[in-house]
Parts: C-alpha cells; structure tokens; sequence
C-alpha cells in the first residue's frame, strides 16, 4: 500500500461566509481554526496548508458566556522591563472587534510558518460589508 500524501496543485480552495452575530467566540473560532487547516476535506494532511478561505463578519456582536466582558484580560508585552500592558475583553470590543475574533483562532492554529500560512488566509471584519463577494463565499452555519 501507498500512503496518500497531496500535491498542492491538486488541492482547491474555497471561500467561506461566517457571520459572528450572537455566537460564541470560542465555539465559532474552533469551527473555523477547523475550516482554516482543512480538516473538514477527505485529503488533510498535518504537514500541509489543505484549508480554504474564512470570512467572518459582525465581529462586533460576537458573545461572551459568563462573565467572561469584564474578567477575561488580554496580555501582551511591550519589550521594554516592566512593559506588560493588560486590558479586559469589553475595552479591546470597543477598541477592535476584529482582534478578539483573530487571537480566538490563532490561539488554535499550529506553530511556525505552517501556521502563519494558514492564519492569512483568515479575513476578519467587525461590520456586515466585506470586499471579498468577487469570490462567492458559501455562507457556514455555525453552532454557538
């Protein structure tokens, strides 16, 4: 027997429709990270970029369980000693919508340039208009 790897002439991508309004941000960017490495195709393989295109729109009105606007921080260091700047889920929603949603999935993608890769192929918007309807994406039904 053979072992099946892809080619990457052979693999097609597709470009898919999320909208965000009223669902859960950890539900919908599993579904997502999913779509983006292309798990959901019968040739995946982990070595490879076999995923296609997501859109998500309405960023803006994603949700959070809990209580998770005020308590959930984001971290990220500036470099310099002591440089940690920390801020709740309800500052960085009102700042941009859209970074919550791309930390959400990056968080759940591989490591390295394998990752950085798939990541780009991620377009993230916090309104309902997007300029990628030349490319026909096919709108997803996420749970959440």
């Amino acid at each position: 027997m053979k072992t099946f790897s892809p080619k990457l002439s052979e693999v097609s991508r597709e470009w898919h429709l999320v909208d965000a309004d009223g669902k859960v941000l950890g539900r919908i960017a599993t579904e997502i990270a999913s779509i983006l490495r292309g798990k959901n195709k019968p040739i995946y393989s982990p070595h490879m970029d076999t995923g296609d295109f997501v859109v998500v729109v309405n960023t803006d009105k994603v949700r959070l369980t809990g209580n998770k606007d005020d308590k959930k921080m984001y971290h990220h260091h500036t470099g310099w000693v002591g440089g940690i700047v920390s801020q709740s889920a309800k500052t960085m929603r009102e700042k941009d919508s859209t970074q919550m949603v791309k930390l959400a999935v990056k968080g759940m993608l591989p490591r390295g340039t394998l990752g950085r890769n798939i990541f780009s192929k991620l377009k993230v918007y916090p309104g309902a208009e997007h300029p990628h309807a030349a490319q026909k994406p096919q709108t997803l039904e996420l749970a959440g």
